[in-house]
């Protein structure tokens, strides 16, 4: 098995164990996660994900509404570990072992940030095309305390991910940010959550031909009642609580249910936005943010809009941070 960098012989152990007794989730803690919650995806994304699965998890077509068309985008695969998040248990796991959850050249850390963002997952790096922002907090707390790191590097490639785990990843980065040199290379996209943690990076450069921003929140209902009556199936929700089966799959979806869960995505846009002129200052307001209407960006119109400070050669980028920070070393 290959052992991701910087981990230490226990946890690769740990994780040749889990993959051994991995099984395929229940498709009812699938659909938790999918439906009815608030995403910092890219819409495409979102929308490839629903394509791909809708019809294996609910055995009909699945049609989704204001859609512009799905997009591939799949990071690498490898294996995945069971998640905790209380108590820093990986981070401690490499405190014990003596070993820096990322890789580093000289003095520069380097932090890769890849596909899909999930909240919990005891991995550091990139896993079955998902990075964990647990493991990212590791990195991010270790690269801060550790005074042979004297800048980070974050190579970002996402469409973004969970809400949940999101900000305060973020504030981490803007905490290591004013404490020591960041840069964050996009080697091809950093859409939604992928650009909130690049924002909090003091400088952000992206390629010719790569993409940013998607500053917004989307939040997907999956309605089978339709189905359900051709097949002639009535569900009975039998419930306590008036807003107990709120969003319910079975049931269309009520105007004021769908009026509470657009207050709660705007609120969250808002957070975004706020969140995103913390990390940017000057170079992208709060006002400006918003104002981009969560559209996804060229690496010209990101430029202009202040969303990026550079758009050239992702490994010059890097060759250029690296001897900076180790010539002041």
């Amino acid at each position: 098995m290959r052992r991701l960098a910087g981990s230490p012989p226990a946890l690769c152990q740990e994780h040749a164990l889990c993959l051994r007794g991995q099984i395929m989730p229940a498709f009812d803690r699938i659909c938790s996660i999918l439906f009815e919650q608030p995403h910092l995806y890219h819409p495409r994304k979102a929308e490839t994900v629903i394509r791909m699965l809708g019809p294996r998890l609910t055995g009909f077509p699945v049609s989704i509404v204001n859609g512009d068309g799905p997009v591939d985008h799949v990071a690498f695969s490898a294996g995945r570990p069971s998640a905790g998040v209380l108590g820093d248990r990986l981070g401690r796991a490499y405190d014990r072992a003596g070993a820096r959850p990322f890789d580093m050249i000289g003095r520069v850390a380097v932090i890769p940030i890849e596909g899909t963002l999930v909240h919990k997952g005891a991995w550091v790096g990139s896993s079955s095309g998902e990075t964990s922002y647990q493991g990212l907090q590791v990195q991010i707390a270790r690269a801060a305390r550790d005074e042979d790191v004297g800048g980070v590097v974050f190579e970002i490639d996402s469409f973004g991910g969970m809400v949940n785990g999101a900000f305060e990843t973020a504030a981490a980065i803007r905490k290591l940010s004013a404490a020591k040199p960041t840069i964050a290379i996009l080697t091809d996209y950093a859409y939604s959550a992928g650009y909130l943690l690049a924002s909090q990076a003091r400088q952000i450069v992206m390629p010719d031909f790569g993409g940013a921003g998607s500053i917004g929140v989307v939040m997907m209902h999956a309605d089978f009642s339709g189905n359900l009556e051709q097949d002639g199936i009535r569900v009975t929700l039998i419930h306590a609580g008036k807003h107990k089966v709120d969003g319910s799959p079975f049931l269309p979806l009520p105007p004021e249910t769908r009026a509470r869960w657009q207050a709660q995505v705007e609120a969250m846009r808002d957070s975004f936005a706020a969140a995103v002129a913390q990390g940017r200052g000057r170079r992208t307001t709060k006002a400006a943010a918003l104002a981009t209407e969560a559209d996804a960006f060229d690496a010209q119109d990101s430029l202009r809009l202040g969303l990026v400070d550079a758009v050239g050669n992702g490994q010059e980028a890097f060759a250029a941070f690296v001897k900076e920070v180790n010539r002041k070393g």
